[in-house]
């Protein structure tokens, strides 16, 4: 009897993509400059101004290989929006994240791009439309303001499904926002004006507290006689526990429910002029500001809840 042994030889072949990377740099997208396409080797990537050696560089070396696209966008005349968009070559997992920034700002978030791509993860990233983790860019900017508060998200979203579709040939088959601070400021602001741009939002500690951060800076500031020195706070801060602490029957230095806590700073008015250990008159109603809500005074809306005592 004869034996016929057939071989099969199984190759496994590298990903098949609709386009290049290098070719994306002619990518035609509405309001767009990209600047950059190009495959980063694993291990490879150096975020720009960081020495190629070090501590920066070695935060990076399990990146997988990906392809980098930086752009420009300008959806206005005064914009100057700085996005990434990094794409994994292997394994990606056909889901687009975006990541969110810190602070102000002003800076293209790799550590966060790289988390993603290390999960395997298209992913994409702004500046915000500014450089610098400062507020001054919006003097006499308001079309970049807009860009810091929600326009660069949103901008940035479209044109990543659209890299996204250019590169892998397919568009992304799920979406996600993911961000801390800002960047939770960010993800809610999405939902908010833009729900079909994520299929889920991540917002970690959302800082949504512009409203309430004007309020006391207006109560303290306005008029220099309002202003309570810091070595002032810790006074206001043990006449509210004498007020509230032993409402749940327990000493302890604590408050144990703020909302029921009625403290009235208007205990600690100075009886003969300023000093140390009492507020002035001035610093009494300033006192009250920052423990009242905060409302706008025309329409005498809620704009958030008070700090509580």
């Amino acid at each position: 009897m004869k034996y016929s042994l057939v071989v099969l030889a199984c190759a496994i072949a590298a990903p098949a993509f609709a386009a290049s990377c290098d070719s994306l740099a002619s990518l035609a997208l509405p309001n767009t400059t990209i600047t950059t396409a190009q495959v980063v080797a694993p291990g490879a990537f150096v975020p720009p101004g960081a020495p190629g050696k070090g501590k920066a560089a070695n935060v990076y070396k399990d990146l997988p290989e990906f392809c980098r696209v930086a752009a420009t966008l300008k959806p206005s005349s005064d914009s100057d929006i700085k996005v990434e968009f990094w794409l994994p070559t292997s394994s990606w997992n056909r889901k687009l994240q975006s990541v969110g920034n810190g602070g102000w700002a002003g800076v293209i978030s790799y550590s966060a791009l790289a988390d993603a791509v290390r999960a395997g993860y298209a992913s994409a990233s702004t500046d915000t439309g500014h450089v610098g983790g400062s507020g001054s860019f919006a003097l006499e900017h308001p079309e970049q303001l807009i860009d810091f508060g929600w326009r660069s998200e949103h901008e940035m979203t479209v044109k990543a499904k659209a890299v996204v579709q250019a590169f892998y040939g397919s568009a992304p088959r799920l979406s996600y926002w993911n961000g801390c601070s800002t960047g939770g400021r960010q993800g809610l602001k999405e939902a908010q004006k833009f729900p079909d741009d994520y299929d889920g939002i991540i917002t970690g500690a959302p800082a949504n507290r512009t409203a309430i951060s004007l309020w006391i800076a207006f109560a303290v500031l306005k008029d220099p006689a309002s202003y309570i020195p810091p070595a002032k706070y810790p006074v206001i801060h043990e006449a509210a526990l004498a007020a509230c602490d032993l409402r749940d029957g327990v000493k302890d230095g604590l408050i144990e429910d703020p909302t029921k806590c009625k403290f009235d700073p208007k205990v600690l008015l100075c009886k003969n002029g300023d000093g140390p250990s009492c507020l002035t008159a001035p610093q009494v109603d300033a006192a009250k500001k920052i423990y009242s809500a905060a409302v706008n005074p025309r329409t005498g809306q809620v704009l958030f809840p008070s700090l509580a005592p």
